[in-house]
């Protein structure tokens, strides 16, 4: 499937289908909290290995138990449909 820019009724519609993520200054922006630092760089061990198999890498950070995604397709400069589909892919991975 083509990467192709989200719409702005799109991007309106996103709390819909990806109730825990928040559009934030153009990016989908989520937070999760885990047991320990362990648990927490296990997901994020998860989420390179998911990064590199579509080819698609979000910023993040880590302190401690708490990790923060956020995804935005720079080469289009936006939300595409390929942020949806990882945030998607992340929910599954975390259990959501």
């Amino acid at each position: 499937m083509p990467v192709s820019l989200l719409t702005n009724s799109e991007v309106a519609q996103l709390n819909l289908s990806l109730p825990n993520w928040q559009c934030v200054d153009g990016k989908l922006k989520r937070a999760w909290k885990f047991d320990d630092f362990s648990q927490a760089f296990a997901f994020m061990v998860r989420v390179a290995f998911l990064a590199e198999v579509m080819g698609h890498h979000p910023n993040w950070s880590n302190v401690w138990n708490l990790v923060t995604i956020e995804l935005t397709t720079h080469d289009l400069a936006g939300l595409t449909n390929l942020d949806v589909e990882f945030a998607q892919k992340l929910n599954q991975i975390s259990g959501d």
